[in-house]
């Protein structure tokens, strides 16, 4: 008889779910059926790695699919056509492979619980938000044209005129130019309703100051079928200018590269939900600096506490050590981290110098620590908090920089000394505006687009949209060939 396994961990999370989330009005099968809808809500499939739990439990496959109950119960059917489509292969005479692809579906699935959900929320609110949040649900609606947006705007009671327009890769953008400098601030109070009257979704509209007087930017979304995304051909022939930690984030409106250095962040905050493409974002990010820093310029320190999202890395060069997957590891790391700032201060110290661009060329390399879910990282290990505080603090001066990604950007994840100190950051597409708050110190966030459509506040600098590039798991693995080779 077919089983799936759960390892010690998977049952702690259906335990809280049962105890904290459905308040004991549900069954075990219910949490492992909620697990699965939510893998298969990501694009890429589960890995192997999820094939061999430890310390769990074993679920009989005819109880978890309805066989054996009454005959309008039985879901065997449906979840090989769900697998079956998912994966693209025929998975009903082959019930190894089935029960393989399950199992790993739903260990995920748990795993999204455990990262994304705090014990302390209504769990229901949460499934609501996972299950339909950055879905494009419904046919796609036509873009606008020049004259229903004159007259969507007139209804609304505003007089503008359309100076141009321009077709970016998700959005079009026009030139706006109001008969009333007030309708600037009408409009952007009502930008919901200006997306009900042309009939899109308010996700995507965006309003910003041209520049020129009465003028402004108006960003219309179009559907996902006429967008055009940047993929790997970007950042395989892209080379980093200058001699810093330069990122290729994506484009901008108009389809341009947008480029920022690391060493001028100097720490970076990554946060977006479910499917709003923050993995992708720091995939990007990392090739960004691998295929253009060798092992002696750059080193990097990667807490993946998923134990899934950075596992490609394994054994290049460039890492300081192997993966954090553990938030003991974690503290340990960080702690470790800090007794390296505290030798390169004197280092600097020694040769008379303020920061690390004024060494030689003998310098170490930089190190640059990125964490993968930093809720999921405090989750496990609350004291990771202090020494991250200590390298956000004063690392910048000797050559370290952190990136902190994490799903609940919530201030109980992003504290105040974090906050303080991390000054650029990345917001994708979050739930509420009081998440983008949070992130960016400004609404906005929560009208992104999803898969990979971000915020970017760097440094003394303004926002800025940016669309991210399209990597699937086969695009990274062949650019970290391409690493391997050459280092």
């Amino acid at each position: 008889m077919a089983k799936v396994y759960t390892s010690r961990i998977d049952e702690d999370t259906i335990a809280l779910v049962l105890r904290k989330g459905l308040m004991a009005q549900g069954h075990k099968w219910a949490v492992l059926r909620i697990a699965l809808a939510l893998s298969l809500k990501q694009p890429d499939p589960p890995g192997d790695e999820l094939d061999t739990p430890e310390g769990g439990k074993e679920y009989f496959l005819e109880a978890l699919t309805g066989r054996g109950q009454k005959e309008s119960e039985d879901f065997v059917d449906a979840f090989r056509v769900l697998l079956s489509a998912y994966h693209g292969e025929d998975l009903f005479e082959e019930d190894d492979r089935y029960t393989h692809l399950l199992q790993r579906h739903i260990r995920r699935g748990l795993r999204e619980i455990q990262t994304s959900w705090r014990e302390s929320h209504d769990f229901h609110e949460f499934l609501r938000q996972e299950l339909f949040a950055v879905q494009n649900l419904g046919n796609e609606v036509p873009v606008p044209d020049a004259g229903s947006l004159v007259h969507a705007l007139d209804e609304l009671g505003l007089s503008a005129t359309l100076l141009d327009c321009l077709d970016g890769p998700r959005v079009t953008r026009h030139r706006v130019q109001f008969a009333d400098a007030e309708d600037f601030g009408r409009l952007e109070r009502r930008l919901d309703d200006l997306a009900f009257t042309l009939g899109i979704k308010d996700a995507g509209i965006f309003l910003a100051p041209a520049g020129e007087p009465k003028t402004a930017w108006l960003d219309i979304p179009r559907p996902p079928s006429q967008w055009s995304v940047a993929g790997t051909e970007a950042l395989a022939g892209w080379t980093a200018p200058g001699a810093g930690l330069n990122l290729m984030l994506g484009v901008d409106i108009g389809g341009e590269p947008v480029v920022r250095d690391l060493t001028e962040a100097p720490h970076v905050l990554l946060a977006g939900t479910t499917g709003s493409g923050k993995s992708v974002c720091i995939h990007g990010m990392l090739l960004s600096l691998l295929l253009n820093r060798s092992p002696r310029e750059l080193k990097l320190l990667l807490v993946d506490p998923k134990r899934v999202e950075l596992s490609a890395y394994r054994g290049l060069p460039h890492l300081l050590a192997p993966i954090v997957t553990d938030g003991v590891e974690a503290t340990r790391a960080f702690k470790g981290l800090v007794k390296e700032m505290e030798q390169r201060e004197q280092l600097l110290a020694a040769r008379g110098a303020r920061e690390w661009r004024d060494l030689d060329e003998g310098a170490p390399p930089r190190i640059v620590l990125v964490v993968e879910e930093l809720a999921a990282l405090f989750d496990q290990a609350p004291e990771s908090e202090d020494p991250l505080v200590q390298l956000a603090q004063k690392a910048r001066a000797v050559g370290i920089h952190l990136v902190l990604a994490t799903q609940r950007p919530d201030a109980a994840t992003f504290s105040g000394l974090l906050r303080a100190n991390i000054p650029s950051r990345i917001a994708l597409t979050v739930l509420k505006a009081a998440d983008s708050r949070i992130i960016l110190d400004e609404d906005g966030a929560e009208r992104l687009l999803g898969k990979g459509d971000m915020l970017v506040k760097w440094l003394g600098e303004q926002v800025v949209r940016v669309h991210g590039f399209n990597l699937r798991p086969s695009d990274v693995a062949s650019l970290l060939q391409r690493v391997a080779k050459e280092d």
